[in-house]
């Protein structure tokens, strides 16, 4: 017997997220994030993420994440962090920069540089991030799976 066809998951387009207010989940996260806005309506906005996209999705109807969350990569994580005591928006304890937005959604900050995850050379181009690298253990990571130089 043939095993079942099946796809593989080879990445993440975009992770939605439910907010109060559309107006004053893009002001809220203006002030941590530069991005650029892919488009918006009354009820959702979306953040291009280079070739990715957040979207943010009014009127949350769940109650706060706990362990749930999902991790944003950013090229910067102190200026997070810089950002976040500026705004007076409490991190998290534990070991990674993680806060919850307004309307209780955690988010883990992540650097670039300290992942497998990786833009290709078109994209960081067109995000004005070329400058961008990956750190050794990443690097080590990525060449464990045959993806990147030994």
């Amino acid at each position: 017997m043939t095993a079942p066809r099946k796809a593989r998951a080879v990445g993440v387009n975009h992770v939605a997220l439910e907010v109060g207010n559309i107006d004053e989940a893009l002001a809220f996260y203006g002030k941590l994030f530069d991005f650029t806005l892919r488009s918006k309506s009354e009820t959702s906005a979306f953040i291009d993420l280079g070739d990715q996209f957040l979207a943010l999705q009014q009127d949350r109807r769940q109650s706060p994440d706990d362990g749930r969350h999902f991790g944003l990569v950013v090229d910067d994580r102190e200026a997070v962090r810089e950002a976040l005591a500026r705004e007076g928006v409490r991190v998290l304890p534990g070991r990674f920069l993680d806060f919850l937005d307004p309307w209780g959604n955690r988010i883990e900050i992540v650097p670039y540089d300290n992942i497998q995850f990786s833009k290709t050379d078109a994209v960081l181009r067109g995000m004005g991030l070329e400058h961008l690298e990956k750190n050794d253990s990443a690097k080590r990571e990525l060449a464990d799976k045959g993806m990147g130089p030994a």
